[in-house]
């Protein structure tokens, strides 16, 4: 079991997470339908069997190699970081040089390997951005495996290149049209598949969310993201960062970065959420700064959600971070401190994507964006100390978000 510290009276303790009810703390754990409890605890076994597997590992770490192309680059962007500020340094983890353009592949390779040790042949996703769906199309085209991906009609419609990218691997992409018609319904169909198709269908989470062992599992499989940085700023810079950001929607991108530096009390953790068009109901994705304890898709965390305790509809211009909960691990770092979260609109998203792409040549997709424009501002509000190193990790590139983009920008293609 790994292991990280949390703040507790002041001081921080050693403690092993999760516990072996799945909890984070307060956070996690199993809340779904009698009918998928063994389904659950036969993912777990399965897991820990493959996580002790020399043979499970080698496979994984030699097709994260090859077809996933890891290690990916960290990449020094002298230009955009002396806009963000004087004599500091930024450099982006480069999960947009991974195989599909994200670090969704990363997890999605992962379970995929599972599912097939277990003997299961029909995977079903939920998708919201699209890059989790293309990256299980892509392991289940790969391994031969039959893919069914859910996505909201909303998402459909503002991600249309990855949807044609699903159906040209060969899954089936179902259209969701109740509710909000984006993730949160996308993850409630393939729920409801699951149960009722449980004996023959592996569900391929795409976040850190859901019941356990998924934000575990999720987790571990993105964890690769931190532990390689760790590696090469250590080369590169001799030392570690002082501060390590990320975006965070469900927060599987953030977890995988965060959780490598965790024990590393020195690094500050950042993490940057979706804030829409302001922080009034229904306009934004910010979780973790506007939300409070509750229970969605089968795990307890943060939760956007009205008095009586009804999720609220979520809006962002990003597709990817457009859900109403977050990851039970990410609550359990704000609730001890070890990470910060913060929130960034739709207009300062935009402007961190047009200053990457102008003074660097990256153009990241609109999630990361977040990010670089949250240090923007940051760097404007003169908050970044002179001679700071940080990581941001730029989770994906920015080809499925440039139709969206143009419109915002009032751009006629």
């Amino acid at each position: 079991m790994q292991t990280y510290h949390t703040k507790e009276a002041g001081t921080y303790q050693h403690n092993l997470y999760p516990d072996e009810r799945g909890r984070f703390g307060p956070f996690g754990g199993k809340f779904v339908p009698e009918s998928l409890m063994t389904a659950l605890s036969e993912l777990e076994a399965a897991y820990l069997d493959a996580s002790n597997d020399p043979g499970f590992q080698l496979e994984l770490q030699a097709q994260l190699s090859t077809f996933v192309g890891r290690p990916t680059a960290l990449h020094y962007v002298p230009r955009f970081s002396q806009m963000v500020a004087p004599n500091i340094k930024v450099y982006l983890k480069r999960e947009d040089l991974a195989h599909t353009g994200a670090h969704k592949i990363n997890n999605a390779l992962g379970q995929g390997l599972l599912a097939r040790r277990m003997g299961k042949k029909r995977i079903i996703a939920e998708t919201g951005a699209g890059q989790h769906g293309v990256a299980t199309a892509t392991v289940c085209a790969m391994l031969g495996l039959e893919c069914i991906v859910y996505m909201g009609e909303i998402d459909i419609q503002r991600q249309s290149l990855n949807v044609f990218r699903m159906k040209l691997l060969g899954a089936e992409v179902r259209s969701v049209g109740s509710g909000s018609r984006t993730l949160k319904d996308a993850i409630n169909e393939a729920i409801r598949d699951w149960v009722t198709n449980v004996e023959t269908t592996f569900y391929l989470i795409g976040s850190a969310v859901g019941p356990h062992p998924y934000p575990r599992i999720v987790r571990n499989f993105q964890a690769i993201i931190g532990e390689e940085a760790r590696k090469q700023v250590l080369a590169q810079e001799g030392r570690m960062p002082d501060m390590v950001v990320a975006c965070v929607g469900g927060g599987s991108n953030a977890i995988g970065m965060f959780y490598p530096f965790a024990g590393v009390l020195d690094v500050q953790l950042l993490g940057v959420e979706a804030g829409g068009t302001s922080l009034e109901a229904g306009q934004h994705a910010a979780t973790l700064v506007a939300g409070r304890p509750g229970i969605l898709h089968g795990a307890m965390s943060y939760l956007l959600q009205n008095g009586d305790g009804q999720v609220l509809d979520t809006h962002s211009i990003s597709a990817g971070l457009d859900y109403p909960s977050v990851g039970p691990e990410h609550s359990y770092m704000k609730e001890t401190g070890r990470a910060t979260y913060v929130s960034a609109n739709d207009a300062t998203a935009l402007r961190g994507l047009q200053a990457l792409s102008q003074s660097e040549g990256i153009i990241p997709a609109l999630e990361p964006a977040h990010a670089l424009g949250y240090l923007l501002e940051m760097g404007n509000r003169r908050e970044i100390p002179e001679g700071s190193l940080i990581i941001v990790n730029l989770s994906g590139r920015g080809d499925k978000d440039m139709l969206t983009v143009a419109q915002a920008l009032n751009v006629t293609l």
